[in-house]
């Protein structure tokens, strides 16, 4: 733990939804029935805020949820799902904005109660997104494919995740990664690459992509 006399300078991280999301559609919830969990999921993150600004907090920076509809896993578990103009499935995707449209009122409700706080929603929806809408333009290739992984068009299966043992023709083998990481989107199906992470990380520590546009390099400095 921080000492007491340090814990109201640090900036506090969030980086909330895809878990909660995605769990619940792997439980068999349907979309209308996680649409319908999310406000209980968002309250209860808003009362983790306040309770950290209780404890002294005032700088807080969220990250809202990912274009969960361009994963490999979701595009290969639910193969029946409508595209959008660059493949992604398209009900999967309006669900993490749904998340991320209510996420972002109840930071600006927290900005209210609390105005000698700094709440910044920071949308790297949108940057990740940009890697889906304009791949080689940012110097990656194949952003629907999984880098780690084997089988089918998305390089992703239940049965052969990366890192673990299948047999093909009587061999076995370990999933591994593809030959170039370094220009791929996504690592294993459900995470993004480290190249992927570092070039969403470079456009939303601008501020760009936040409300409040505040960069992270002055998201500390007191008010």
């Amino acid at each position: 733990m921080p000492r007491e006399e340090t814990f109201f300078k640090a900036l506090y991280t969030f980086d909330i939804g895809q878990n909660d999301l995605t769990q619940s559609l792997f439980l068999n919830m349907t979309i209308v029935q996680v649409i319908a969990a999310i406000p209980n999921t968002v309250n209860h993150f808003s009362d983790i805020i306040k309770n950290l600004y209780n404890l002294g907090a005032r700088s807080f920076w969220v990250y809202n949820t990912r274009p969960l509809g361009c994963f490999p896993k979701i595009l290969t578990s639910f193969p029946l799902a409508e595209k959008d103009s660059v493949g992604c499935a398209k009900p999967y995707n309006l669900l993490a904005q749904r998340f991320n449209a209510e996420l972002k009122n109840a930071l600006a409700r927290l900005r209210i109660e609390f105005p000698l706080a700094t709440i910044v929603y920071v949308d790297l929806y949108s940057a990740l997104y940009s890697l889906y809408t304009h791949p080689t333009k940012n110097g990656f290739e194949h952003p629907l494919v999984a880098c780690c992984g084997y089988g089918g068009k998305y390089n992703y299966s239940e049965e052969a995740i990366c890192g673990g043992k299948i047999s093909v023709n009587g061999k076995n083998i370990t999933v591994g990664s593809c030959k170039d990481p370094s220009v791929r989107v996504s690592w294993d199906g459900v995470h993004f690459t480290e190249a992927a992470n570092k070039f969403a990380f470079d456009l939303v520590s601008s501020g760009d992509f936040s409300d409040p546009p505040i960069p992270l390099n002055l998201t500390c400095h007191p008010r």
